[in-house]
Parts: structure tokens; C-alpha cells; sequence
């Protein structure tokens, strides 16, 4: 029966065990939500490479499928295998999987005292809730001076963003938790449920960043998620950072966008089953492109039809302060899809 196995049905069966493949494989990462979490296929710290941990045994969304946006890479367990070994022949991956696969590992356990990870997940979204409950409108506040001064004046419907006078910021370097104001974004999945929230600190005079170390921190389940502006239907905009994504929106406010957060997120967003055509917002910043063509190639995969938006200088931001809503429109009237440039950008 074992050499009639084929790859499919070996993969499926480290998929049933792919949390003990991931602490076995890449013990420098940890689980987060239903995802394990590392910097890459060779076991260093970081963020970058994803492993679902749940999942149909097949198919699209299969537990033990991974993707590393940064690299641009992505496969089954298999693969990383393969990867993390260093093997290339297939025979010799079947062999190292096989002699994973007849080891005993344990299911982890859930202790009391220390919460399985799903239920810290959970709190996380839970306390990203509660802080977005706690901010006000951003109307009048320091947030508003923050926009404002980088030409985003249109904040009469931007609902998914909100102020906190007193939000607290933890130095990366263990330096003394203190308050401090900050714009608060709420990061929703595609029905609309909070799942997340991100901070940016800001100076007192809200003309900038606070000067700390990270001026910018999410939480909660982000993953495939983003901070969102106006309703998607079958035409959506994607960018990185929330203030890219409302500069194309100065410019084009009839036009739905997402804020994913970060290249690696971007990568990784999850597109709206009726989605027709999908805009990528590109910074003129090489560290990125391979975890946006991911996201291109994964839209074209699902019939999606991806077309680049390219700023004029650094990003759009630069843009709309340098050329203004007007001028910004024009330009990019000519990067849209005809029947879209008509449908947004007439004015």
C-alpha cells in the first residue's frame, strides 16, 4: 500500500498533523490563530512565511498549504520539506516524511494556565474590538490634523478609522509602557466583522509619527484581512499602508479599497468571490513586488482580471501632496480599465 501512496495522499496525511510538522520543521516560529507563523522555509525568526494549520485535506485552503510572500514561494508540506532539508529528489522527502510521520508527536495541550493559542487569538480580536469601542470620530481630534497635513481632507465617511486620546505604546526596546494618542483603524474580514486593529502614534501636534520605536503596531487576526473604505463589489483597490490607500481615494472616492497593512499581508488578502477586476496599488519600492505579484498571480488564478496602479513619485501619498486630487485623478484616470475610468473617475 505504501508505494502505491502518491504525493497528494502523503501530503494530506502530514496535513492532519501539520501544527507537530511546523514545531518539528521551524521551531523558531509559533502558531497564531489557525496559522504558523515563521520568517522562512529555513527556520528564521520572522513573519514573512504562513502555514495553515486547519483545513480540508485537499484542495484549495488545505491544511499544511503554506506561502512565503516575500520570497515569493508557496507549496504543501512536502515542498516544505523539501526546502527545509534541502532535498530535491522526491523519493528523498517521501523517506523524510514517512520517518516524520512514524514518530509519535503528541497533540498540544491546552493548559488552564497557559490558553491554547486559538483563545489567545480570540482575546486578541476581542481587545482590538474593545479599543475601537473606546475611540471617538476622528472628526476634530488630532487624527484629522494628521490626515489633513498630508492632503487627505475627505474624513466625513471614513467609519473604519477612529482616535484614541491615551492608547498605550510599548517600546521594542522593554523602555516604560506610556499613553499616547493615536489613530486607530479597524481591520474587518470580507463580511464585515472586526478582526483586528491597527495603531499609529502620533506626535502631540498631530503633524506626524510620535517619535517612537514602532511608531505603528497592529493586533489582532489579520491575516487575509485589511482596513476598508467603501463597499466592494466587483471593482476593488488594494494597497499596503492606510495612507496610500486614502490618497487613491482623494483622488477617486467612488472607488472601494483595502488597506492590507504590509507587503506580506497584501500577499496574502482574501478577494471577495464576486470580485471582477482588482487594482494593486504599487509603491516605487523593489521590497514588495514579489509579495504583490503573488497577490496578482493569486487574482488571476481565481478568474480576477490584475491591474497595476503606479505612482508618479515614491507613492501616492507623494503624489497628492505634490500634484493635488485634480491633477492625481487625471493621471490616473489613464491606468484604469476604460469602463472603469468612466465609473469613477469622470469627475
Amino acid at each position: 500500500m505504501m508505494g502505491r501512496e502518491t504525493a497528494a495522499d502523503l501530503a494530506a496525511r502530514l496535513g492532519r498533523q501539520a501544527e507537530a510538522v511546523c514545531r518539528h520543521y521551524l521551531p523558531a516560529g509559533r502558531r497564531s490563530g489557525r496559522y504558523w507563523i515563521v520568517g522562512d522555509v529555513h527556520n528564521n525568526p520572522g513573519r514573512s512565511l504562513f502555514v495553515r494549520l486547519t483545513g480540508p485535506e485537499r484542495g484549495k485552503g488545505a491544511a499544511g498549504h503554506w506561502q512565503d510572500p516575500a520570497a515569493g514561494t508557496y507549496g504543501d508540506l512536502l515542498d516544505l520539506i523539501g526546502e527545509r532539508m534541502g532535498l530535491a529528489r522526491f523519493r528523498d522527502i517521501a523517506d523524510e516524511a514517512r520517518s516524520f510521520l512514524g514518530q509519535p508527536h503528541p497533540e498540544p495541550v491546552d493548559l488552564p494556565a497557559s490558553p491554547a493559542s486559538g483563545q489567545r487569538s480570540s482575546n486578541r480580536v476581542e481587545a482590538a474590538r474593545r479599543l475601537f469601542r473606546m475611540s471617538r470620530p476622528i472628526a476634530g481630534t488630532l487624527a484629522e490634523t494628521y490626515l489633513r497635513h498630508r492632503g487627505i481632507t475627505a474624513i466625513g465617511g471614513l467609519s473604519s478609522l477612529r482616535f484614541h486620546p491615551r492608547c498605550y505604546h510599548r517600546p521594542e526596546d522593554g523602555g516604560p509602557v506610556e499613553p499616547r494618542p493615536a489613530l486607530i483603524a479597524s481591520v474587518t474580514d470580507l463580511a464585515g466583522r472586526q478582526t483586528g486593529a491597527h495603531r499609529t502614534w502620533l506626535d502631540p501636534s498631530g503633524l506626524d509619527k510620535a517619535d517612537v520605536v514602532p511608531p505603528r503596531r497592529a493586533m489582532g487576526d489579520l491575516l487575509g484581512h485589511a482596513v476598508r473604505f467603501g463597499e466592494s463589489r466587483d471593482v476593488l483597490a488594494a494597497g499596503e499602508g492606510i495612507e496610500t490607500v486614502l490618497s487613491l481615494r482623494e483622488a477617486i472616492p467612488d472607488l472601494p479599497a483595502a488597506a492590507a497593512l504590509s507587503a506580506g499581508h497584501l500577499a496574502a488578502l482574501l478577494l471577495p468571490e464576486q470580485l471582477r477586476r482588482l487594482y494593486i496599488l504599487r509603491d516605487r519600492d523593489p521590497a514588495g513586488d514579489s509579495a504583490l505579484d503573488r497577490l496578482a498571480s493569486r487574482a488571476v488564478e481565481q478568474g480576477i482580471e490584475a491591474w497595476d496602479l503606479l505612482p508618479e513619485r515614491g507613492d501616492f501619498n507623494d503624489d497628492l501632496r505634490r500634484l493635488g486630487p485634480e491633477l492625481l485623478r487625471e493621471r490616473l484616470r489613464g491606468q484604469l480599465h476604460p469602463g472603469d475610468a468612466g465609473r469613477f473617475a469622470s469627475g
